[in-house]
């Protein structure tokens, strides 16, 4: 591949923005993430409540939370990834705040974030 081969991939890449739902910090999502276990596949969802959205463009990712076994478990997703299959918007929350980092220090009914009446 020559020089403007390259360039014309990464341009596709880039501009190839598949649709999600429109989501923010404090709304709880769920991502259909693709893994690869040896030769096979399958795809696992991880459901959690969304602490910041960073960067733009392809660079784009975002912080999710949630508590498994009585364990927080953060993980960092880049929004363009190849390997979300889909996202799904399960409840919009009201927060004040772009990024809700006070919720890592909330246990039980005080981690809770009100839901937005539509």
């Amino acid at each position: 591949m020559n020089q403007m081969e390259i360039m014309n991939f990464v341009q596709d890449l880039i501009t190839e923005k598949r649709e999600f739902p429109a989501f923010k910090a404090g709304d709880t999502v769920t991502v259909h993430y693709k893994i690869k276990e040896g030769n096979k596949e399958r795809i696992q969802p991880f459901q959690g409540v969304v602490l910041q959205r960073r960067g733009s463009g392809a660079t784009e990712t975002f912080t999710m939370r949630k508590i498994s076994g009585n364990i927080g478990v953060e993980r960092i997703f880049p929004i363009n990834s190849p390997f979300i299959e889909k996202i799904e918007l399960n409840r919009r929350g009201v927060v004040r705040r772009a990024r809700i980092f006070y919720l890592r220090e909330l246990r039980g009914k005080k981690a809770r974030i009100k839901e937005k009446r539509v």
